[in-house]
């Protein structure tokens, strides 16, 4: 892994950055901020209202990590075998037909897969058991913890502060890791040994992180980038972009009279996760109705009705 990291650094450019995100919506600071986070190869908070895409963020850093890496399908430590490759994480590339290449007669080592760099999503289901070597007495062998079948791309902790350990607990258990790159796991019998930790950690929240750690923990997360909430105009390019992707007209008359009529009256401030909810809501009443599939202002506002949460009881009248 070290000699990976050597020969593949991580080098973003303002325009490899802008590709990777391509299918968002983000402003050119927060572009920036990613970009200078990705370089620095260090952690990072990715925090702010819930509804504008962090997530999405996190994982679409993996998209800029370009190239691939050779997993091992499996670590032999002392006689006990830790099953490394995943299926499930490690999306495979087919090899070169043997024989091709400069060295004939070429054919591949079994005992290696030839995978695109690694993007692993975890959430509330995170455990502090999760992040040791979890032993299969049936099978006989380890199953390896996230953080290693994250090595040479990216681990998202989503939900960060939600998940069944503390997040002192969490990051209590990778102070070491987060600052020296290495990890240290343990088998059954007692041994200890180390394992590398090349992996840009993304912690994803809704929550304050000076609400969830202290500033010492802080520290060790070198970058915190927060996920603002889109303007007016983001909001319409959204809009229109989830228009295109169901294939349905985009009229901005109609968006704007939705915003004046049920937002802004009501103060809703703008999330960047609004304009697919209310589409699919709206195409759903559409589809029930037996209506034609477009978007029209008495389908937004009855969208916006069910999807909006008003606690105001309306006042009962009597004849």
């Amino acid at each position: 892994m070290r000699a990976f990291a050597q020969a593949a650094p991580i080098e973003a450019t303002p325009d490899q950055v802008r590709q990777a995100f391509s299918h968002l919506v983000l402003s050119e600071r927060l572009l920036d901020q990613i970009g200078a986070a990705i370089n620095g190869g260090r952690s990072m908070f990715i925090y702010g209202p819930p509804g504008n895409g962090k997530t999405v963020i996190s994982q679409a850093i993996g998209n800029v990590l370009m190239g691939e890496i050779a997993i091992p399908a499996a670590l032999e430590i002392e006689g006990s075998i830790v099953a490394l490759h995943d299926p499930v994480n490690h999306e495979a590339v087919p090899s070169p037909a043997a024989g091709s290449g400069l060295i004939a007669g070429f054919t591949d080592d079994r005992r290696w897969m030839r995978c695109r760099r690694p993007t692993i999503t975890v959430g509330g289901e995170l455990t502090l058991e999760a992040l040791d070597l979890a032993y299969n007495p049936n099978a006989g062998f380890y199953q390896a913890p996230v953080q290693l079948l994250a090595n040479g791309g990216v681990l998202v902790i989503d939900d960060f502060g939600r998940q069944r350990c503390s997040p002192r607990e969490l990051l209590n258990r990778w102070v070491v890791p987060l600052e020296s790159r290495v990890d240290f796991l343990t088998l059954q019998t007692g041994r200890k040994f180390d394992v590398p930790f090349q992996v840009l950690v993304v912690f994803a929240t809704n929550l304050k992180p000076a609400d969830l750690v202290d500033e010492a923990f802080l520290r060790r997360i070198h970058y915190k980038i927060f996920a603002e909430s889109p303007s007016v105009g983001d909001f319409m390019e959204i809009f229109e972009n989830c228009c295109a992707e169901r294939s349905i007209p985009f009229d901005r008359n109609v968006v704007d009279g939705m915003l004046q009529r049920c937002f802004r009256p009501r103060s809703i401030p703008l999330r960047g996760c609004q304009p697919r909810d209310l589409i699919e809501q709206a195409l759903s009443l559409a589809r029930y109705r037996g209506q034609a599939r477009e978007l029209t202002p008495e389908l937004l506002d009855t969208a916006c009705a069910s999807y909006f949460v008003d606690d105001e009881e309306t006042p009962a009248t009597y004849a």
